[in-house]
């Protein structure tokens, strides 16, 4: 999810990350070097120098091992190695012998990929060799945080409106290609205006701050949630049923009502909601989606003002 979060895979080549490619190609002299991100089932280079492909099988590469790791990991011979000698990169073209990579880090410790160099002869790194291979990965890695930075909501700390459109969109294709249902729930806080005149907007925060930490307590670890913007919230439910994700919302308004107690939290906290199962018939994007479980809930929303 980490990845996916940041929507970067499957993007097209940028100049920062291929300046830092073609630099350890030119360090190391070697005539490989790659940044490598690690989907669910497949390799893919974000930067690439000495290669034609744009991906791998995950359950061929050799990244797939390094992030598996916090160090760097070097295959001095993998011609000579049981690990990889029937790998179909080693035993054929490119006929790979020497590999070394870094694994790639969010700050919270989430695995990303690697930034690697390999070459068709055996090689080995030195000590000074393997901490320049970490300095050009600490980069990589400050480009990669910034992207996460830029889908994450900085007062909630989970995912923003960007953010939850990319998680989404994956988990939309991995839905229908498993024929699974899935749901994105919507949320607007009740009487937040209220909250934010009353008692100032430190308050207002302390609310939002509060129901994303509901959130992510409630709902399971397969499911994701985003502040969409000002008291807005959603969660994208997959593999599941109606009746399943309206049980959850449920869980989730008794757990703010017990938890409220239990805390001695100083503002009530109620929210409208809106549910809306994926349709690839009527939903022609993520947008349409979102916009059809936004007006769900602004409906509930107003019948729930109209009653007494």
């Amino acid at each position: 999810m980490a990845l996916k979060c940041l929507g970067i895979l499957d993007t097209p080549a940028q100049e920062h990350f291929d300046r830092i490619t073609q630099m350890a190609k030119r360090l190391f002299d070697v005539p490989i070097s790659s940044i490598s991100l690690i989907d669910e089932d497949r390799q893919w280079f974000k930067s690439k120098v000495g290669l034609e492909a744009s991906e791998t099988p995950r359950d061929i590469s050799f990244c797939g091992h390094t992030i598996l790791n916090d160090e760097t990991f070097i295959i001095e011979d993998a011609s000579k190695d049981e690990r990889f000698v029937a790998n179909p990169l080693v035993a054929g073209e490119p006929f790979i012998k020497f590999y070394a990579g870094h694994p790639l880090k969010t700050r919270d410790g989430y695995s990303l990929g690697t930034l690697c160099i390999l070459d068709l002869k055996p090689r080995t790194l030195s000590n000074e060799d393997i901490l320049t291979l970490k300095d050009l990965t600490s980069i990589v890695e400050d480009e990669l945080n910034a992207l996460k930075m830029a889908a994450s909501d900085e007062l909630t700390k989970i995912s923003n409106r960007r953010g939850f459109i990319e998680l989404a969109k994956h988990a939309i294709a991995m839905s229908v290609r498993q024929n699974n249902q899935c749901y994105i729930a919507y949320f607007d806080l009740d009487n937040f205006k209220v909250i934010n005149d009353t008692y100032g907007h430190a308050a207002g925060d302390n609310v939002l701050v509060y129901f994303a930490n509901q959130m992510q307590q409630t709902f399971r670890d397969s499911d994701f949630y985003a502040r969409i913007g000002g008291d807005e919230f959603a969660v994208f439910l997959s593999n599941t049923s109606e009746e399943l994700a309206k049980d959850a919302i449920t869980r989730l308004k008794l757990n703010i009502k017990n938890n409220l107690n239990k805390d001695k939290f100083p503002h009530p906290i109620s929210f409208s909601k809106g549910l809306i199962k994926y349709d690839q018939a009527i939903h022609n994007n993520i947008d349409s989606f979102i916009n059809e479980a936004d007006l769900a809930m602004f409906a509930n929303k107003r019948k729930n003002k109209k009653s007494p």
